[in-house]
């Protein structure tokens, strides 16, 4: 039972991950510019190597992990545009809700209502 709980919690966030991701486009620009690909460049390095250091590396280099993961982001704020679509507001509760819900199963494991 609990591995099944487990695997709703983990199509719920999948779910609502794919609701929420389907309304944000991450565009690039055309730059004449050298700096922008440098940017886009650094963004996937630094995102990467904070996940890889956040997954593996906790204990040791926690903190430098997230400060990378910030880094990424800004970096592809630099280097591009995210065109956030319009959405209606139930569709993204509905989003919400489901990240939450999925997240809260997968952690532990029973919804508190």
């Amino acid at each position: 039972m609990r591995l099944l709980t487990k695997l709703v919690g983990l199509v719920l966030l999948i779910v609502g991950v794919y609701f929420v991701g389907q309304n944000i486009i991450f565009t690039t620009q055309v730059s004449p510019f050298w700096w922008s690909d440098l940017s886009a460049a650094g963004s996937v390095l630094a995102i990467t190597t904070g996940i890889i250091s956040l997954l593996f590396f906790r204990r040791i280099v926690g903190d430098l992990g997230w400060g990378l993961v910030i880094l990424g982001i800004l970096l592809i704020f630099v280097s591009g545009r995210v065109v956030l679509l319009p959405t209606s507001l139930w569709y993204f509760f509905l989003s919400f809700v489901s990240l939450i819900a999925g997240f809260r199963l997968i952690t532990t494991g029973r919804l508190d209502i």
